[in-house]
């Protein structure tokens, strides 16, 4: 073939890989144009669906492009530290810190906050059985529980140490069966007597949900410690920031400034390490750490007792930390797996840019945000949500921010936790999804308020 013609054939070629994308831009952009009419109608509904379903082969551009800015930490190994296969994979790409850090209770859409008594004004949304035996003990309450008249019947009260706590039984869970009876229909003192005439082993059918069960705060604890080196030129103690998390991992950096914008220089998972103070160097305040998946044991320095204590006391939570596997976990996992569209009942969807701090950009990701969780996604198209946000606790605000003349701000209720930027298209879909973040994130209520509340005007209880 001469020269002429192999020129000729690269143009065509070149020409025809370039025409697709282009075709493919085209489609995506009329797409976007749709989130100008989503006024929540069932016509629109039904035309995003079909467009959805028609064009789920595009899809696959979505995906976890950037999880890197959503996950609570990233972090990187050190050398003869541990394999850091430690991080859930299905929790990978979600912010969930606030919500570990505090027992919080769904409330749902209600006029009245707070009471956790009645089921007529809890939105039930997910719920799971199990079934828990109390073996009974000594003294005027036996199984260590108290139980309010509601329709079913809660668990109000569950003695620290207490037989009902051994068994797993929980504030927040409700009643379903006692000894095999059910007891869904039946009054207060039928329930009680039924478990009183019973045998010694108390077995109750217990139904969870997220608008009663309560999840379990998880240990933290952040500061300066001393650690051994034991490798390197010059072996001896170096300062590093230590944190651990609410996930029972504990990171350390080379300085406090580092943490939330440097790498850790590992990470050790804390479940079922072995912690103790240790006298074998000759050096005070100092406790050892030796989790189960490193082939090493750290020896750290704290500066005093009190404060060799407070870590101690920390890493021991760590170590059997009791951890309810919350049914709102569930739900927002499943979620999660989903396209946007699928979704049910969202109470915001749309376009937003989010703020990458480390990159000082905005990233634009399509969202939705429902029951206290923004979920994101890499377009509208995408099979599933890249990242996410567990809003328990934030406050919302809108703010001036650089050449944005209005953007979201997401302010945690503490400086430990991140705070997150947000921007729409313009200010009236800025007002609309303020609006929606308030409306979502109150759904939801610190536990020990909620009993405040509910004790305020106390019904009929019973203490087993």
């Amino acid at each position: 073939m001469s020269k002429r013609g192999r020129r000729r054939n690269s143009r065509r070629r070149r020409s025809s890989s370039s025409s697709k994308p282009s075709l493919e831009a085209k489609e995506h952009l009329k797409l976007l144009s749709l989130r100008d009419a989503d006024n929540g109608t069932p016509d629109s509904w039904a035309r995003r669906r079909k467009l959805f379903k028609d064009s789920k082969q595009w899809s696959s551009a979505g995906g976890s492009s950037f999880t890197s800015d959503i996950t609570e930490e990233s972090v990187s190994e050190e050398v003869h530290s541990m394999d850091l296969t430690i991080q859930d994979n299905e929790n990978k790409g979600f912010y969930a810190e606030t919500f570990h850090s505090t027992a919080w209770l769904y409330q749902g859409e209600k006029d009245v906050p707070g009471s956790i008594s009645s089921s007529a004004r809890t939105r039930t949304v997910s719920i799971r059985e199990r079934t828990v035996k109390i073996d009974k003990g000594i003294g005027d309450y036996p199984w260590g529980f108290r139980i309010q008249f509601s329709n079913p019947i809660v668990v109000t009260e569950v003695d620290t140490n207490g037989a009902a706590e051994e068994a797993g039984l929980m504030v927040g869970d409700y009643v379903l069966a006692v000894n095999g009876t059910d007891v869904t229909s039946i009054s207060h003192s039928e329930a009680a007597n039924l478990a009183r005439q019973g045998p010694e082993e108390l077995t109750l059918t217990i139904g969870s949900d997220i608008g009663r069960g309560p999840n379990t705060p998880r240990p933290a604890c952040r500061g300066y410690l001393h650690k051994r080196t034991q490798s390197g030129l010059i072996r001896g103690w170096r300062k590093r920031w230590f944190v651990l998390t609410h996930d029972c991992l504990l990171y350390y950096y080379r300085h406090k400034r580092d943490e939330g914008k440097s790498q850790a220089l590992a990470a050790l998972k804390m479940e079922g390490a072995e912690v103790g103070p240790d006298l074998s160097l000759g050096k005070p305040f100092v406790l050892k750490c030796h989790p189960l998946s490193a082939n090493r044991v750290y020896y750290l320095c704290a500066t005093s007792n009190q404060e060799m204590k407070r870590w101690l006391e920390a890493m021991e939570r760590a170590i059997h930390p009791i951890m309810q596997y919350h049914v709102w976990v569930d739900v927002t996992r499943h979620n999660s797996g989903l396209p946007p569209l699928a979704v049910k009942n969202p109470e915001c969807l749309g376009l937003l840019h989010k703020m990458d701090k480390s990159k000082d950009t905005w990233v634009q990701h399509y969202s939705i945000l429902k029951d206290g969780c923004l979920y994101l996604y890499s377009g509208i198209r995408a099979t599933h949500a890249h990242g996410g946000i567990y809003l328990q606790g934030y406050m919302v605000r809108e703010q001036h921010f650089g050449s944005k003349k209005s953007i979201i701000e997401l302010k945690p209720p503490s400086d430990e936790f991140k705070t997150f930027y947000f921007c729409a298209d313009n200010p009236n879909d800025n007002k609309r999804w303020i609006i929606a973040f308030k409306t979502s994130i109150n759904k939801w209520l610190p536990l020990h308020q909620a009993l405040q509340n509910d004790m305020s005007q106390p019904p009929e209880a019973t203490r087993m």
